[in-house]
């Protein structure tokens, strides 16, 4: 049943899918010809774009887009029967991160994790390997994984990746909300 949740959060990615929109500013004063609007309001976004870059990232375990921030506390590998994968057949890669909210927006930590990032193992050398999602790692996220966070708070949970093999590091790839710019990409090892 755990396993199934993450399909409802695939629907729900669309809810994050304008979390990477831009910042225009307008200037328009009285008495400014049209040229030196035009200049002003190009300089002004021109500035939001810098800032707007400044302000979204991942970088050290860390991903933080307009609308939240992810934090990654703890990665391990699990083997296939272990408690976290105890119905699993595969061993997974397994996270725990939180997620803080910025916004009045109804944001979960599923939803929010499902819309930043993507988990690759390159071991394909012909295609890119995204790894599929397992079972939730960790049966205390059973009841918040799900939770509406509140505005400037921030909730844990954990998420899973089943792995094709042992050795080949898995790339966390995060993009500024579904289908948004890609932020940047960090290596994990497998332990």
């Amino acid at each position: 049943m755990k396993k199934y949740l993450f399909v409802l959060f695939a629907v729900m990615l669309v809810v994050l899918s304008a979390c990477g929109g831009s910042t225009e500013s307008k200037d328009t004063e009285k008495g400014e010809s049209k040229e030196s609007a035009d200049a002003a309001s190009e300089e002004s976004k021109d500035k939001a774009e810098t800032n707007e870059n400044e302000d979204v990232y991942f970088k050290d375990n860390e991903a933080k887009i307009e609308d939240l921030k992810i934090k990654i506390t703890e990665t391990k590998v699990i083997p296939a029967g272990e408690p976290g994968n105890e119905d699993g057949e595969k061993p997974v890669f397994a996270i725990w991160y939180e997620v803080t909210n910025f916004t009045d927006k109804e944001i979960d930590p599923s939803t929010a994790w499902i819309a930043v990032f993507t988990a690759v193992q390159d071991n394909d050398p012909n295609a890119v390997n995204e790894l599929e999602l397992g079972s939730l790692p960790d049966e205390n996220h059973l009841d918040t994984q799900l939770e509406k966070i509140k505005k400037d708070g921030t909730v844990e949970n954990s998420v899973a990746y089943e792995l094709d093999d042992l050795e080949t590091p898995v790339t966390l790839v995060a993009s500024q909300g579904a289908m948004g710019e890609e932020l940047g990409r960090q290596e994990y090892e497998i332990k």
